[in-house]
């Protein structure tokens, strides 16, 4: 069941404040918890609240803390832009909201307002956003000063911004449309999009556009000479009381603003008269401009009536005032009730709301970010911490990454090597580094060395391993670090920054040994491109395995996918797809696949098929029409390691993807292999992959 929604809009006022308040008051009715998220706010002074949160919070109760309701201010955005770190911004947002959904049922996402700095961004940053947040989402669009072609084409290239990128849209909303436009617009919308798409369109509500006389006396910093108590009264239109009284009662209409200059005791005094009176128009306030009091016989006479509106002053003259007040966008705030009940009924009467919470509830997301993919990484080795050890303590980006597993909490470390060499790299690179957290290992001077020796010795007498040989191996940081493993001091280990592969996993393939029902160890690559995770096997292994080989490292590669979160989708791939190939290497592929459907049939897989067919919608249809796998291909198993450790660097170089791992296969515990040109992140991936992989997957 999805869990979220995210409200966007591609300029300002829109009135998405509409659809917020009402779809939160429909999803209270529906569902026990509700979350409410902004991942970016306008600027706050210190100690400030942005309007948003503090309506919805305050109006519906929500038991958020105003801090763990958004994720980052706009300037702060726009800083992390400039700076290429818009990723931060991404895992802050993914963090700060999976908090929420691990709380709530179902949390109400808003995005930016499109106002002030970085406007020309927020388009792309909503629809990356929702997209790494794996929610569907409601566009909004405002009709206001727009022909019916410049509304349906504005919301129409929303629609198609967040489509183009896989996220799903399942609502339009045209919002502040005449009333006598709603059927046009809604017909005229349903022709543009998909009719999986829901769409409705909403009047334009003065009483909403317009502002109260509170948000005048903030906006004009105005002094409240009457009437506190019912600044939150409704302004309708406004008019400026210049000429006599008695032309200018023509002019009262319902909710009237009068703007008039303070020693107009007239006009003040016969506009508050009219408000008592049943022959004219409610008036909602007054606006005393140019600095100017009423003498204090006016005051004295306004203070002993029934009824009092508010009536404020101001130091600017009539003219600037008018302009000011004309100009001011209004708000709902939480003490503002009218407006919220007004909002909410809007919303009730004009959206298909059976409709729309049907495909709330029933929307599946398809496919994992990359960002996504990382966070919960993170997350589940966090859940059941592991001990992982680092044999290459000599290496800096050994020592870098540890300072960075460490802050970020998530595994206990230990680091073969010399403490006090690692001190002094520590210092030379200027790292924060606790060693109170890390244990630091000297082959030779461990108290488990002599052990260690004795058990090597042991499993490998029938080798013909002399005792010897074994206190060698043992002062072997690989081999030491894998011992670590094999006798539980440590749930796994990391290494090849230093070492080769073979250096690294030739312990392991002596002692640790391969699980029971498996026959070859074999590697994965968690490929991050862009949009999705795609998994690659084996890239770093096996030379030229045999069919049965490929169809077993295809299972464990499909089990690995599902064990972190991926649906397997096996495409085994070769140079021809589907019977038209013919040779000894595609008839392997060919081989391997039935090999996997007679032994797990509850797989998704199709070969021989080709790299194009695989992961392109329009390529796997045209080769492979009937097949589940072609175009969406989520597990990609290369025929021979020189076929795919060379694809695996072509698609990490060219397109900028991250490649996490190598993650081995078929160990009875887990030894992971890193490259000798690892980057820092590579380590840390690894480790957190490693540490998963530890807790029993």
């Amino acid at each position: 069941m999805n869990k979220a929604i995210y409200i966007a809009t591609s300029e300002q006022n829109s009135g998405k404040s509409i659809i917020t308040l009402g779809l939160m008051s429909m999803l209270i009715g529906k569902t026990a918890k509700v979350g409410y998220f902004r991942p970016i706010i306008e600027d706050i002074e210190e100690g400030g609240f942005d309007n948003h949160i503090e309506t919805v919070i305050g109006h519906f109760g929500l038991d958020i803390a105003f801090e763990d309701a958004f994720a980052i201010t706009k300037s702060k955005l726009i800083k992390k832009k400039n700076k290429g770190k818009i990723g931060e911004v991404l895992d802050l947002i993914i963090e700060k909201y999976k908090k929420l959904e691990e709380r709530f049922d179902f949390v109400l996402v808003e995005g930016t307002g499109f106002s002030g700095e970085g406007t020309v961004i927020e388009l792309d940053m909503n629809v990356l956003i929702a997209k790494n947040l794996g929610i569907p989402t409601i566009i909004v669009g405002s009709g206001v000063g727009k022909t019916l072609e410049e509304l349906l084409d504005s919301l129409y290239l929303a629609y198609d911004s967040f489509k183009v990128k896989d996220v799903e849209v399942l609502a339009v909303i045209a919002n502040k449309v005449q009333h006598e436009n709603i059927d046009i617009v809604t017909t005229g919308l349903r022709k543009s999009l998909p009719e999986s798409v829901l769409v409705n369109a909403i009047p334009l509500i003065h009483n909403l556009n317009n502002p109260t006389v509170q948000e005048i006396v903030k906006e004009l910093d105005a002094k409240v000479l009457f009437g506190e108590a019912h600044l939150n009264n409704q302004t309708g239109n406004f008019s400026v009381g210049a000429m006599q009284l008695r032309n200018y009662l023509l002019h009262l209409k319902e909710n009237s603003l009068v703007i008039t200059p303070g020693d107009r005791a007239d006009i003040i005094l016969g506009a508050l008269q009219a408000n008592e009176s049943v022959n004219y128009p409610t008036i909602s306030g007054i606006v005393l401009t140019g600095n100017i009091v009423p003498e204090v016989s006016i005051l004295k006479l306004i203070e002993g009536l029934s009824t009092i509106v508010p009536i404020i002053a101001v130091e600017e003259g009539t003219y600037y005032i008018t302009n000011k007040i004309g100009s001011i966008k209004s708000k709902i705030y939480a003490d503002n009730k009218q407006k919220i009940e007004i909002s909410i009924t809007t919303f009730e009467k004009y959206v298909d709301l059976d409709n729309l919470a049907e495909k709330l509830i029933t929307f599946e997301a398809e496919g994992m970010t990359p960002k996504m993919f990382q966070y919960n990484l993170v997350k589940r080795a966090r859940q059941h911490r592991k001990h992982i050890v680092l044999p290459e303590g000599n290496d800096d980006r050994i020592i870098m990454a540890a300072s960075r597993l460490l802050e970020m909490d998530v595994v206990d470390i230990s680091i073969i090597g010399n403490k006090k060499q690692i001190e002094s790299k520590v210092a030379e690179l200027g790292l924060f580094f606790d060693f109170s957290k890390v244990e630091i290992i000297n082959p030779i001077a461990s108290e488990h060395y002599d052990d260690y020796v004795n058990t090597y010795y042991e499993l490998r007498k029938a080798k013909n391993v002399t005792l010897g040989m074994a206190k060698d191996l043992m002062e072997d940081v690989s081999y030491f670090g894998t011992m670590m493993v094999y006798k539980g001091h440590a749930d796994g280990m990391v290494s090849g920054a230093a070492h080769t592969t073979q250096h690294t996993i030739l312990p392991a393939l002596q002692f640790i040994k391969t699980k029971p029902n498996s026959s070859v160890v074999s590697s994965i690559f968690f490929m991050c491109l862009e949009d999705r995770v795609s998994v690659f096997g084996d890239c770093a292994i096996n030379p030229n395995p045999t069919a049965e080989q490929l169809a077993e490292i295809a299972i464990f590669s499909a089990d690995s996918s599902l064990a972190f979160g991926i649906e397997p989708k096996i495409a085994m791939l070769s140079y021809s797809s589907g019977s038209s190939g013919k040779g000894d290497e595609v008839d392997k592929v060919r081989t391997a696949t039935e090999i996997v459907r007679k032994k797990r049939p509850d797989l998704k897989i199709e070969g021989p098929i080709q790299y194009d067919a695989a992961v392109d919608m329009a390529v796997g249809k045209s080769k492979l029409p009937n097949s589940e796998v072609a175009g969406q291909a989520s597990v990609l198993i290369f025929p021979d390691l020189n076929t795919g450790n060379n694809t695996y660097k072509a698609v990490q170089r060219e397109t900028g993807a991250l490649a996490i791992g190598p993650m081995l296969q078929g160990l009875n515990k887990p030894v992971n292999d890193l490259s000798r040109g690892c980057t820092v992140d590579d380590i840390i991936n690894t480790v957190v992959i490693t540490a998963i992989q530890a807790q029993g997957l």
